[in-house]
């Protein structure tokens, strides 16, 4: 990863990274927002992870597609990332939630891209030190 921020017009999404996004865009249950999103992250060894968000009726049990992205990465073994990937089909582009900047931070470099995009082809580019600064991360936990 290059230590200088990507701009979303140098930064080009494979489409095998958009198709895994939007697949589970797809998939994403959301009976009560109708808010559906789709992640797809890129692993250090270029595995393709995808999630969902998935809602419940007990709102606060409802999971982010991008946690749920990186939870599968993690059940694969993959704990390192290069990019992660944000789809919806809002006008707006969506950046993560505060929980998911959380989660983030513990598996991204804080210069990784993260990068959300919509239906229109529309993308934006954050680096997670920017979504989420001074980041309670695990190099706070171990003596360094």
């Amino acid at each position: 990863m290059k230590n200088n921020p990507l701009t979303s017009a140098e930064l080009v999404i494979s489409d095998e990274l958009k198709a895994a996004a939007k697949a589970a865009y797809n998939n994403a249950y959301a009976p009560y927002s109708q808010f559906k999103v789709g992640s797809a992250a890129l692993t250090s060894d270029n595995t393709i992870v995808s999630g969902c968000n998935v809602e419940n009726a007990s709102y606060g049990l409802t999971v982010c597609a991008e946690r749920n992205c990186i939870s599968q990465a993690v059940i694969q073994g993959k704990q390192v990332f290069q990019l992660i990937i944000i789809y919806t089909e809002q006008d707006k582009l969506t950046p993560p939630c505060g929980a998911c900047r959380q989660v983030i931070a513990e598996f991204f470099e804080q210069n990784a891209p993260v990068i959300a995009f919509n239906h229109k082809g529309e993308q934006q580019v954050w680096q997670v030190a920017e979504l989420l600064p001074n980041a309670f991360t695990p190099k706070f936990l171990l003596d360094a």
